[in-house]
């Protein structure tokens, strides 16, 4: 890529880190708007290369260490050239967003962040509290549970399934876990920020990139937009973005009436096609996801025996820090977005509730109080509901992003692929280069 890598005057390191299924050239956008603000002589690019493709299938801690490695690798290149990085940035889009929060914590560990200043980690549509969809009862056990099975070991972690190495918690919540080397290397960076689209995200929707509990977007006829300045039609305020309008009650019209019929009927052919294709589509999608699996569980076999090129016993430290102180893309997305939300009321029957232990259940009793019937809590997970709240303590800022134009904002918001139906994208990462990333 064309704009990577820098002059040995350069004293800062940005690493940029791509999504499931993704590769290098999914950030080429991000690395181009960096490298029109700052020169060679400013600022190192660094795009991670080891998790192309179906090995983000491998699970998030396995594209950690391979980041890491390539962190590590590309300071000891610079610095036996003669250069000197006294400055490191993390850019993660989508997966890639968790993969670094993972990389960051084994760079605490190993000693890398005393070395470096770190300065901006900055995610754009990373599902924070993972892909599981805010969902009660059978719905929830079909979807959150089988569907989890299909994307290999990340499809567990996403649903937040998995046991992260006989903890019996997910990875997800180590990861947001305050004593944990992960936290505690994210707590370092002088700014955090993220990015997330709040329609038309058919891989992770706003709750998790924007590391919510609420999601006020659901019915857009409900809300005004409050934009940012200077950044109107694309980027919310994040201290005010939307208002709330109130309905009238008003009788709908005939005019209203007729564009809505017609809207529908538009949308016939779309949805015949749907229906005669998607049965295919999902067929070959699961025999694939059988294959990848197959194929990713022989990679994982090699990467803990050594095999693959990086010595795991370097990375497989203790992840708490009081222990390390005394020592087929599109036809998921299209599944993925058909599954509706589910709510936390007052009035709710806890019967779903029966298999979670007492500190879980006092978890969505408190949240069940929260609740606003505005915008009421979504049904998340409890480990969700903490992630969330010990996600925010860090601190980060938010930016709400408004993509219209298609109905894939989440290849939109980081323009992956150089089309003009992406143009909306532009304006994110201008906002990102000029805004927030400190240099």
């Amino acid at each position: 890529m064309e704009y990577t890598g820098g002059s040995l005057a350069a004293d800062h390191l940005c690493v940029l880190v791509h999504g499931l299924w993704g590769n290098p050239d999914h950030m080429k956008s991000v690395a181009k708007a960096l490298r029109e603000k700052y020169p060679e002589d400013k600022l190192h690019l660094l795009v991670a290369k080891r998790n192309s493709g179906s090995f983000t299938y491998d699970g998030i801690e396995r594209g950690g260490e391979r980041v890491c490695l390539e962190i590590e690798e590309e300071l000891e290149i610079i610095r036996n050239k003669g250069g000197k990085i006294t400055k490191l940035s993390i850019v993660g889009y989508s997966l890639g967003g968790l993969v670094a929060r993972y990389a960051v914590g084994l760079l605490e560990m190993r000693g890398v962040l005393d070395q470096v200043e770190p300065v901006n980690f900055t995610t754009f549509a990373s599902p924070h509290l993972g892909v599981r969809t805010p969902l009660r009862g059978w719905h929830n056990h079909i979807w959150n549970v089988l569907g989890a099975r299909t994307l290999s070991m990340s499809g567990r972690q996403l649903f937040i399934i998995d046991d992260y190495r006989d903890t019996g918690r997910p990875l997800l919540e180590i990861l947001a876990d305050p004593e944990s080397i992960f936290m505690s290397g994210l707590r370092r960076f002088k700014r955090r920020t993220l990015y997330t689209n709040v329609v038309n995200d058919r891989s992770a929707v706003y709750y998790t990139t924007g590391i919510a509990k609420t999601d006020p977007y659901t019915d857009t006829s409900r809300i005004k937009a409050n934009y940012l300045k200077g950044f109107e039609d694309i980027i919310l305020d994040p201290l005010n973005p939307v208002s709330f309008v109130t309905s009238k009650g008003e009788p709908r019209t005939i005019a209203e009436f007729t564009a809505d019929s017609l809207a529908n009927l538009r949308q016939a052919p779309l949805m015949l096609a749907l229906a005669v294709f998607i049965p295919i589509g999902v067929t070959a999608f699961l025999f694939n996801s059988v294959v990848q699996t197959f194929r990713s569980s022989r990679r994982i076999q090699l990467h803990e025996s050594g095999l693959a090129g990086i010595q795991i016993e370097n990375y497989r430290s203790p992840i708490w820090v009081k222990d390390i102180r005394s020592t087929v893309e599109d036809v998921y997305e299209n599944l993925n977005s058909s599954q509706g939300q589910s709510y936390l009321r007052a009035s709710d029957d806890e019967g779903d509730d029966s298999d979670l232990n007492r500190a879980e259940t006092e978890i969505l009793a408190l949240e069940r109080k929260k609740s606003h019937p505005q915008f009421p809590t979504l049904a998340l997970a409890p480990c969700q509901f903490t992630m969330a709240d010990e996600l925010d303590k860090l601190g980060w800022r938010k930016y709400p992003v408004w993509i219209r134009q298609v109905r894939h904002s989440h290849a939109a918001i980081i323009v992956r692929s150089d089309t003009p139906r992406f143009s909306e994208g532009l304006v994110v990462l201008r906002h990102f280069v000029e805004k927030e990333f400190l240099i």
